[in-house]
């Protein structure tokens, strides 16, 4: 696991400067604290920070092929690597190290950007074909290793980071509306786009490709599939299931250094760890975190899980005399606005598994690729609800809704009165974009009232359930739930899901794995018919049937739980004073925002009337990045 950076200047004869990779590099020392690597070569600059994971002793970076004409910077695992390394070494190469690395540099050699498909793990790669000029980046399908790009007249950078390509003393600070505006609603800055107005996300799956130079060329190179279904028996289903989870874990255990777990409590975690527990000779170190706020916390049935297993188990709990702290570490470490709570926990989770394992296995993707969430449900719940006449769907379920206090001190996902105001959006909007904005909490017009006057044109129609719909529609699928799935996969996996768990357990140099998304696993349960994700009002059917029986009954016949945040309470409660100061005169949102609309959300919210805390947290995590990284707000 890595961080990597490098310049690519336009103009052939102007060589890169060793101090400015340096600076680049520095920016990204909590992603590889064990050591650097340069290189340049004329118009061309790339270095790496490693966190040393797999040949220890030899897996340094850049790598090259034999004879230095392909040089490569990488982040991320291969976990395939060794099959492909023999596979290689048949066809001639040879190699000079044990590391996963150099093996796609000869992947490259032999078979071009093709060996992007050949890989099976997480990674961004930066590779320069020294003999064709040529200066390919990429990113793995899933999108679990990020990579930031600007280009301009004096040419291309890029990094693991934004704060890495800000480096770069000709990449400006501002602030682009569009980004902002779809922040406010889904609490990320969807890919291609960033805050920032001069920096662009390289999207999942896709690759950038310099040449010739020419401007960047970006293609997809690989799309997730959803047909043709697979007809099997329930039995072959759950034989099949157990068989790829099983052999998705075992290639992730591959490590030099300390590996443990993230434990939740939940059925994905839970299984994940049990697969361990079974394949490794010493107790799995697990790791847990919960809250003083009982409603919100799973470390008993972590513990549970934990005791069946006989993990070497390790229980924290969230304070709220750590909130502060905690906050500004998440802000710092995001890079950009982000307002998902859960990366607090995380944060703080990440820290105290830092001091006793290097990598950590997760629970990621199970409910993105079974269909975990309780809104996969609501294709079917929601017709009748669609048939009823607008007076009700529009006026009279809201308005009673509105009328009923939300309590802050119970979990979104379960909460009542929340989903019952939530079900007016799904009138307004339409329903394929109904499913996947459940998750958004500013809504169109409530962000044009927010904004000052001259910002309301700015974001124009950019309504951000189309911009939904829109990865709904361009979904590789028939069904409804499996364009519901692709989009989930495109934009909440991608966006927020993701880059939360890289920036929160990189920001403490912790390498995180996600079997649930390996890609043997993520294609075979896209092909998949309905009834082995959703049958009779369960979801995860398949993964409850194969696994069930190696969990703890509490845990295998419990609901979706998520990790919920008591960030609503919170801010009525101990975030009160430290919400108010950073909320009410700053300048960052006084330069986009209302300060009287803002105030209003924030006394409404205090006083009970409404529970505006999600809208809050974005508000506040704009706020607060803005204050870190903008001195004051700049806008494009």
């Amino acid at each position: 696991m890595c961080g990597i950076c490098g310049v690519l200047y336009r103009d052939p004869e102007r060589p890169v400067e060793q101090a400015l990779l340096e600076r680049l590099n520095a920016t990204l020392n909590h992603r590889g604290p064990d050591s650097a690597g340069f290189l340049v070569q004329g118009a061309l600059g790339m270095a790496m920070r490693r966190l040393a994971i797999i040949d220890v002793r030899g897996g340094h970076q850049p790598v090259f092929n034999e004879d230095g004409t392909i040089a490569l910077v990488f982040n991320g695992e291969i976990y395939n690597f060794q099959e492909l390394r023999e596979a290689l070494r048949t066809c001639g190469h040879r190699f000079a190290s044990d590391s996963d690395t150099e093996v796609i540099v000869h992947a490259y050699e032999e078979w071009g950007d093709a060996m992007l498909l050949r890989l099976k793990g997480m990674f961004a790669v930066a590779l320069w074909d020294g003999r064709r000029r040529r200066l390919l980046l990429a990113r793995d399908r899933m999108g679990e290793k990020p990579l930031y790009w600007h280009d301009s007249d004096h040419g291309l950078v890029w990094g693991s980071e934004a704060k890495a390509v800000l480096a770069a003393p000709w990449v400006e600070r501002r602030i682009d509306p569009v980004a902002l505006h779809h922040y406010l609603s889904l609490q990320y800055t969807p890919d291609p786009l960033t805050i920032y107005a001069d920096i662009k996300q390289l999207p999942a799956a896709h690759k950038l490709v310099v040449e010739d130079g020419k401007p960047p060329r970006i293609e997809r190179w690989w799309q997730l599939q959803f047909e043709p279904k697979e007809e099997l028996s329930d039995a072959d289903a759950i034989e099949q299931a157990r068989a790829l989870l099983t052999a998705a874990v075992e290639r992730q255990l591959i490590s030099e250094v300390p590996l443990g777990a993230f434990l939740s409590g939940g059925i994905d975690s839970s299984i994940i760890v049990a697969l361990m527990a079974e394949r490794t000779r010493e107790p799995v170190r697990t790791f847990s975190i919960g809250f003083v706020e009982r409603h919100f916390s799973e470390v008993g049935y972590a513990r549970q899980l934990a005791e069946r297993y006989g993990t070497h188990h390790y229980e924290f709990i969230f304070r709220p005399e750590d909130l502060v702290r905690v906050i500004e570490g998440v802000a710092a470490a995001a890079d950009e606005p982000f307002a998902d709570p859960a990366a607090l926990p995380l944060y703080e989770l990440a820290r105290q598994t830092s001091q006793h394992v290097t990598v950590a296995l997760s629970g990621d993707g199970g409910d993105e690729t079974l269909a975990g969430y309780r809104r996969y449900l609501l294709d079917g719940w929601l017709r009748p609800y669609a048939a009823l006449p607008n007076w009700i769907t529009q006026q009279a379920i809201p308005g009673m809704a509105a009328m009923i206090p939300e309590p802050a001190w119970l979990p979104e996902d379960r909460n009542p009165i929340t989903g019952l105001k939530r079900l007016g959006h799904f009138a307004s909007v339409t329903h394929k974009a109904s499913l996947v904005r459940w998750g958004s909490y500013f809504n169109h017009a409530e962000k044009l009232a927010l904004y000052h006057e001259r910002w309301r044109e700015e974001p124009g129609a950019r309504d951000s359930a189309a911009w939904l719909a829109a990865a709904y529609d361009a979904a590789q699928a028939r069904s409804q739930l499996d364009r519901t799935l692709a989009a989930d996969h495109a934009t909440y996996l991608a966006g927020d899901l993701l880059p939360k768990t890289d920036r929160m357990t990189m920001a403490h140099s912790i390498e995180a794995r996600a079997p649930f998304l390996d890609v043997d696993w993520v294609t075979w349960t896209a092909q998949l018919p309905r009834r082995y994700k959703i049958r009779g009002g369960t979801t995860k059917w398949l993964l409850k049937a194969a696994f069930g029986a190696t969990l703890p009954p509490a845990i295998a016949a419990r609901g979706k739980q998520g990790f919920g945040v008591p960030i609503s309470h919170w801010l009525r409660n101990d975030l009160c004073t430290w919400a108010r100061e950073r909320l009410l005169g700053n300048p960052a949102l006084d330069e986009w925002f209302q300060p009287m609309a803002v105030q209003t959300l924030f006394e409404d919210h205090c006083a009970g009337r409404a529970n505006h805390g999600k809208k809050l947290w974005a508000l506040l995590m704009f706020g607060l990045w803005a204050e870190q990284r903008m001195q004051g707000g700049v806008h494009a």
